[in-house]
């Protein structure tokens, strides 16, 4: 008897976690991302090309294209923009420039409160020091390992 009980209160619950849990439309989301994605792309494409009409160089181009991106990418999340944009647009937001200026101005923007050394300087990295940390990380263990391939021939 006490069997029958227990396998009835799984299957109760198992229905419970069914009704609970939210469903996505994968389709949609790719959508979303995809497009939120782009946007920012246009938006970098659309710099750089102003840059190139004034006659600068390619890597000149490049710098102000990255500088303004960070730029706009800290102030949308300063006044609570991308944060919204990024609930839209899933990982369309993690496009790599703006999505790390993010991951750097959301912690010190959340943790302001605690003070310029206690808040902002011990949380600033907090999401994106593990980034950092193993893109140094890897570009040494590369740097060794294309040393090393020189030295061979």
């Amino acid at each position: 008897m006490d069997k029958i009980q227990r396998l009835k209160q799984e299957k109760e619950y198992e229905q419970y976690v069914k009704q609970k849990t939210p469903r996505h439309n994968v389709w949609l989301n790719m959508l979303k991302a995809f497009l939120l994605g782009g946007m920012i792309c246009v938006i970098g494409q659309i710099i750089y090309n102003s840059c190139e009409v004034k006659n600068l160089s390619a890597d000149d181009c490049s710098s102000w294209t990255s500088l303004l991106l960070v730029l706009l990418s800290v102030l949308l999340t300063g006044i609570g923009v991308y944060p919204r944009l990024a609930k839209w647009g899933g990982a369309g937001a993690l496009v790599p420039i703006t999505g790390f200026a993010n991951s750097v101005a959301a912690p010190s923007i959340e943790y302001k409160k605690e003070g310029q050394v206690f808040g902002i300087g011990c949380k600033i990295f907090t999401i994106a020091g593990p980034v950092i940390l193993y893109g140094i990380f890897t570009s040494w263990a590369l740097g060794i390992i294309y040393w090393l391939g020189t030295l061979i021939g």
